[in-house]
């Protein structure tokens, strides 16, 4: 399979071509900023022009691909302004759908957000661990766009009902090296509770973009990619009833077990988390890591 890969010099898309490539897949990366190489394309995503030329062929390089995986944006919230973000990544995400569906590409998968969930949850989530099935509760401009992305999917595969469109709600994304800062939460439950203490390693991630690739069906869906555990020592049941007392708990927290859940990418995709930060770090040796 070929394998258009938007955003691929970022934190995340580094770590997904990486993985898609030692997988099998044959990868061409496509970002305004990179490497120059055989599987490298320069390309400004918010220039139509140039993402339906990069998809379609470059010179000798390729003649098309099978599947598009969009993980090209401003990453956050706060980088740049509020209308800079959203014209770039409602922009390039336009683009890139469109250009896929005018060239008959019919498996796309692109980066959404736990952002959709309500972060900073200073209102607080309406249950614990949060899940795909409550509406969405965009709070800053880069959400915003993250939420009317998935409406415009929606309405993409509504449209053409043999294109498969997979949206990857991703936590925070960490690397190994990322890992030494985190025992430092536990002194103040209040520093991650934005996202519910959650994070995902980006191995893990590039894990649930190759099951989407493999396993999506056509149509549109959305799935939460989190760790399976939190990035907490402190127990889940201490923490909520310090920063969400109120909050409705659905089911068994479990002691570390992730808030955000994965229990639908579990069993739509087959995703299971292969690494913690637990395994990184000695000092949290005497914590649990979940099962």
């Amino acid at each position: 399979m070929r394998i258009a890969l938007t955003g691929s010099s970022g934190k995340l898309g580094t770590v997904v071509a990486r993985e898609l490539r030692a997988a099998g897949y044959d990868v061409i990366g496509i970002d305004v900023v990179g490497t120059r190489g055989p599987d490298f394309v320069q390309v400004d995503l918010t220039d139509y022009g140039q993402v339906v030329d990069a998809l379609t062929a470059v010179g000798d390089r390729h003649d098309g691909f099978d599947a598009v995986v969009h993980l090209g944006a401003i990453p956050a919230p706060g980088i740049r302004s509020d209308v800079a973000t959203f014209h770039n990544n409602m922009t390039a995400t336009f683009n890139v759908f469109w250009a896929a569906v005018r060239l008959g590409i019919r498996r796309l998968v692109y980066a959404s957000s736990e952002t959709v969930l309500g972060l900073p949850f200073d209102v607080p989530p309406p249950y614990i661990p949060v899940d795909e099935e409550y509406p969405a509760r965009p709070e800053s401009t880069y959400s915003l766009v993250k939420h009317l992305e998935e409406q415009l999917a929606i309405e993409l595969v509504r449209w053409n009902p043999e294109l498969s469109i997979t949206a990857l709600r991703f936590s925070n994304v960490m690397d190994p090296a990322d890992y030494a800062a985190f025992p430092e939460f536990d002194a103040d439950a209040t520093l991650r509770k934005w996202n519910l203490w959650g994070y995902i390693d980006g191995r893990d991630g590039a894990q649930a973009v190759s099951l989407a690739l493999e396993n999506a069906r056509p149509g549109f869906d959305r799935f939460i990619i989190a760790a399976a555990d939190t990035v907490m020592s402190r127990s889940n049941a201490e923490l909520v009833a310090e920063v969400f007392p109120g909050v409705e708990v659905r089911g068994d927290l479990g002691v570390n077990d992730t808030l955000l859940s994965i229990d639908k990418a579990r069993r739509v995709l087959g995703f299971e988390p292969r690494h913690s930060w637990r395994d990184e770090v000695t000092d949290a040796a005497a914590s649990v890591r979940p099962s």
